[in-house]
């Protein structure tokens, strides 16, 4: 597809001069992706496919449409503005959930789900509740008086109920009758039914606290205690106010929620409570109900992180057996890959035992029978299982270290290291499948390429478009088409000779015999990839346009290549890291075309962390860096995440202190520009300002910018915008015209 657009761009008579891209039209414009559906479905009869899209003016802005299989046509299911034309009001449970979910920013219609017979669509807007008719003639949606705002609505397996969280409580109304039954009962202040706790959501990939049973007679359900959790003080400074917030934060080293998992029918009842263990400081990190409705599982892990229990519980007797054991001496990394098949004997499980990220077939016994995948590669996830076909689907970087593509794999093990390619065209797919395994979806991209969405037969063969979204004349991207560069990927290797890789984006223009400033842009964090093949680089693109190399290297500790480029980071932060970044800046220097004098860097979150590191530990490689939102101190951060790769402080002070820029302050030398919202509940305001004094206490100048009211992402109004105009600024000025100040 990517050499059809080529060609017929080539084609294509165009104007006599294209438009400029600026940092307003990334941010505060229409998506320049295109009309690009998000939150893809498949109807449970296989016949519609709907989404959710963003207005043309308003990329944050979201409604619900359809696809129908059928006859190829595309509508408007819910107009989100014609629900709430005032805007929404949220709860600030759920402005917290938002901001877990990296969603934030974004308004209208973020989810909704699927009755099972496919004739209703529930979604939440606005803290209210909404079930709309697909079947109606003229369906409207229908509010559900659910008695105030409410987190996590689902329907039922059955269709029979909904079920929702409100004030810390578990509630279901039967849709039959109407009728609304609160199913817990102790929730409030410390005690929350029915949620995730804070970890779970940020760090652990898990956003719900309640599971339904397949046949609806049951609802597995989390019950957590904060109560020993420490209430930090914070302020979250606006434009018009500073309010003092009391949040139970569980930094690195301290107490975690207390966890419970109960059992409760959504008739009402007693709750009952299935046995954890003895050890209280332990993480409930996944719950899974088996296919019969009779058995739960849950997946039980200590405070170290260095094992996993999956045990079965008899949903009515609560007796209870493990399944599976992990082990690991630097930790472990979660997936959601546990499959039980419906044939009752077998299940699939994910693991990591071999160095790499694969699946294995157990027997319901808990017995190995052979891996379903295996090599020197691994899997991103299980996309889709097709028992009657004897097949799993999943996700994959094998071919090509950037891309994301789809594969097969035989349940039988016999292609467990040959499995077959289904996606086609290199780059990002992002699969979702239909229940019967019948067809799927497909959301393509490359850098060249704005997203696709088709369906498509297992096999990868095309059936029909939803969007194929060309760059043509109608696309919002076209009048910049003249500034999208194509990068170039490369490999470089570590001190330990693990191979590193890279993407370039040679400035508009591209001169080999000049000599060009460098963007390095980073994250260096686990469990994440920058460099890969996909569209949307917009900012990126930008700067190689204003006439910069714009650099990115994924170092040693980030993911998607196996334990052994992962595990460097154990016990110490910010040295491996730092450490591949620098091959990557001395590649840089050697390059004809690259002015060594003038490479900066910059970084958000953990990059920003690694901006303060590269400063601290490097000056004398960079003209300087821009650090947003930074870690500075991790004795600061939450426990899941920061125990996880530095165990707990006072087991690893030497680790802690040295994972910390504060030990190499000294050698910060050159311009650093801090940034840092003013409200951020991520990375707390006082990473800030504790790097704010120590570097006032050696007279280290720096810049500093503070954006009232904002969380971690920055994403009040004209907040993007400005921050990226204030990064391009810094390059311009500080490093740009470096080479005309340094000798």
């Amino acid at each position: 597809m990517r050499t059809f657009l080529f060609a017929a761009l080539m084609t294509v008579a165009v104007p006599a001069m294209a438009e400029k891209l600026t940092i307003e039209r990334i941010f505060d414009g229409g998506s320049l992706a295109g009309p690009a559906p998000r939150g893809l479905q498949i109807s449970p009869d296989g016949t519609r496919v709907t989404f959710l899209r963003a207005k043309p003016d308003d990329q944050n802005q979201l409604d619900l449409w359809e696809y129908r299989l059928k006859d190829n046509s595309t509508h408007l299911l819910v107009d989100s503005k014609k629900l709430e034309p005032q805007g929404e009001h949220l709860s600030d449970a759920e402005k917290a959930r938002r901001e877990r979910a990296r969603t934030a920013g974004m308004h209208g219609i973020l989810s909704y789900q699927w009755s099972p017979d496919g004739k209703q669509l529930l979604f939440p807007i606005g803290g209210k509740l909404y079930l709309y008719d697909v079947g109606s003639d003229k369906p409207v949606p229908r509010q559900l008086d659910t008695g105030g705002d409410v987190l996590d609505p689902r329907i039922s397996p059955k269709g029979r109920y909904v079920s929702y969280v409100r004030d810390q409580n578990l509630w279901a109304i039967e849709l039959a009758t109407g009728t609304v039954r609160q199913l817990t009962h102790d929730g409030g202040g410390a005690v929350h039914n029915g949620e995730a706790e804070f970890v779970a959501q940020e760090e652990m990939e898990r956003s719900e606290g309640y599971w339904w049973a397949p046949d609806d007679s049951q609802i597995a359900f989390e019950r957590y205690d904060e109560s020993k959790v420490p209430t930090i003080k914070r302020t979250e400074v606006y434009a018009d106010r500073t309010d003092v917030i009391e949040q139970r934060y569980p930094a690195a080293g301290d107490p975690n929620v207390q966890v419970k998992l109960g059992l409760v029918a959504p008739a009402g009842g007693q709750a009952r409570w299935i046995d954890l263990g003895t050890d209280q400081d332990i993480y409930l990190t996944r719950v899974k109900w088996l296919p019969d409705g009779k058995h739960v599982s849950y997946q039980w892990m200590p405070r170290s992180q260095q094992k996993l229990e999956l045990r079965l519980v008899d949903a009515k007797t609560l007796t209870q057996h493990t399944l599976v054991t992990e082990t690991s001496q630097t930790w472990i990394n979660l997936n959601n890959d546990l499959s039980f098949l419906k044939d009752g004997k077998s299940f699939l499980w994910g693991s990591e035992r071999s160095g790499y990220h694969h699946l294995y077939l157990y027997g319901i016994d808990g017995q190995l029978k052979h891996p379903v995948s295996q090599g020197e590669w691994q899997i991103d996830g299980v996309l889709a299982v097709d028992e009657k076909a004897g097949k799993v689907y999943v996700s994959s970087n094998r071919d090509f270290v950037p891309d994301r593509q789809v594969y097969a794999l035989k349940l039988d093990g016999s292609t467990a290291n040959a499995p077959q390619r289904v996606s086609q065209g290199s780059g990002t797919h992002q699969a979702e499948f239909a229940h019967d395994g019948a067809f799927y979806l497909d959301t393509y991209s490359n850098a060249q390429t704005p997203p696709q969405v088709s369906v498509r037969k297992p096999d990868g063969s095309l059936i029909s478009w939803i969007e194929q979204n060309p760059l043509d004349e109608k696309h919002p991207f076209w009048p910049y088409r003249d500034s999208l560069i194509k990068p170039e990927f490369g490999t470089l290797k570590s001190a330990d000779g693990q191979v590193l890789y890279y993407r370039v984006y040679k400035p508009a223009d591209f001169d080999p015999a000049k000599k060009y400033p460098v963007f390095d842009t980073y994250y260096g964090g686990p469990h994440a990839q920058l460099v890969v093949d996909s569209w949307g680089d917009y900012f990126n693109q930008y700067m190689a346009n204003q006439g910069f190399v714009v650099f990115t290297l994924d170092n040693r500790g980030m993911a998607r290549r196996g334990r052994k480029f992962e595990d460097p980071i154990y016990q110490q932060l910010g040295a491996a890291e730092v450490e591949d970044q620098l091959a990557g800046i001395h590649w840089l220097k050697s390059q004809p075309w690259v002015d060594g004098r003038r490479i900066g860097v910059f970084g958000w979150s953990y990059g920003g962390y690694m901006t303060t590191m590269m400063l601290s530990k490097a000056s004398n490689e960079l003209a300087g860096g821009v650090a947003v939102a930074p870690v500075t101190d991790w004795r600061l951060y939450d426990t899941f995440y920061t125990e996880r790769y530095l165990g707990r402080p006072q087991d690893n002070d030497a680790g802690y202190t040295r994972s910390s820029p504060f030990a190499w302050l000294d050698g910060l030398t050159s311009k650093l520009y801090l940034v840092h919202g003013m409200a951020d509940d991520n990375v707390l305001f006082v990473n800030s300002t504790r790097l704010m004094s120590e570097l006032q206490k050696r007279g280290t100048q720096f810049d500093f910018m503070a954006y009232p009211g904002a969380k971690h992402g920055l994403n009040l109004p004209g907040q993007r915008a400005h921050v990226y105009h204030l990064i391009e600024d810094f390059f311009q000025e500080q490093v740009k015209g470096a080479g005309n100040t340094h000798p």
